[in-house]
């Protein structure tokens, strides 16, 4: 008897790790789906991603090709040629900077000319530098030697430096600085409570005087840390002795 020959059915289809991998991606597919369906899209913070690009101060600087049909202004109305009006805020920053430099400018020239017109410049210096105007008082003008009671003969200067200040808005820092010469006593055990007990009197002076608000003023005691020239004489040391006023420049 003839043996059956066994035919070899050929296997078709993909393979087997194609269709475990195909699952894998379907699963995927299906997870993200489920996520982007529970989030949600805060309204507010779309629509002002849409304005933004919408905004002149973007879009006005890049040719477009597609034209925008209802452009966003933020302020005024179509000019006659057809353009909007210029936007404001975008200048608000730089403006409000020039501001505060033409004030404290002016402020200089003020206290300049105040100084020359009384023959203080001996005494009080002015100066503008990036911080702001800074003034230099000497000791002589506003303490006695190792006190930290204003002096009657330096109200007229502070009087005229706070209706200055009552005319802008500008943080002040008031710096008491001292020589290297040690003091100890029972009031100023050194010349660091010395050097800040002179700042806070020229700032209650302000305050109480020229009736500005406390919250513009910071105070600080150097001591000797800060000499404008070494200690090594006695015109030296008084010029180390000293208390500065620095009108900041709000940049």
């Amino acid at each position: 008897m003839k043996r059956r020959s066994i035919r070899h059915q050929s296997k078709k289809g993909a393979p087997k790790w194609m269709v475990t991998y195909s699952d894998m991606i379907t699963l995927i597919l299906v997870f993200f789906i489920l996520l982007f369906s529970m989030s949600q899209i805060d309204q507010t913070k779309f629509d002002q991603v849409t304005e933004s690009f919408q905004n002149r101060m973007i879009l006005d600087f890049l040719p477009s090709a597609v034209p925008l049909d209802h452009p966003t202004k933020s302020t005024g109305e179509n000019s006659e040629d057809g353009k909007i009006d210029e936007i404001e805020p975008i200048y608000l920053a730089n403006e409000e900077v020039e501001k505060s430099t033409d004030e404290l400018d002016e402020l200089m020239m003020n206290v300049s000319q105040y100084l020359e017109e009384n023959n203080l410049k001996d005494v009080i210096t002015a100066n503008r530098n990036e911080r702001g105007v800074v003034l230099v008082l000497q000791e002589k003008i506003l303490f006695e030697s190792g006190e930290a009671e204003i002096l009657e003969d330096a109200g007229p200067f502070l009087n005229h430096i706070g209706t200055l200040l009552s005319e802008l808005d500008n943080q002040v820092n008031v710096e008491g600085h001292t020589d290297s010469r040690p003091i100890s006593n029972y009031r100023y055990p050194s010349n660091w409570e010395l050097s800040g007990a002179r700042a806070s009197s020229v700032v209650r002076y302000f305050i109480e005087a020229e009736s500005l608000h406390m919250s513009r003023f910071s105070t600080v005691g150097y001591a000797d840390t800060i000499p404008l020239e070494p200690n090594s004489n006695e015109a030296n040391m008084s010029k180390n002795r000293r208390v500065e006023i620095i009108i900041l420049d709000n940049d």
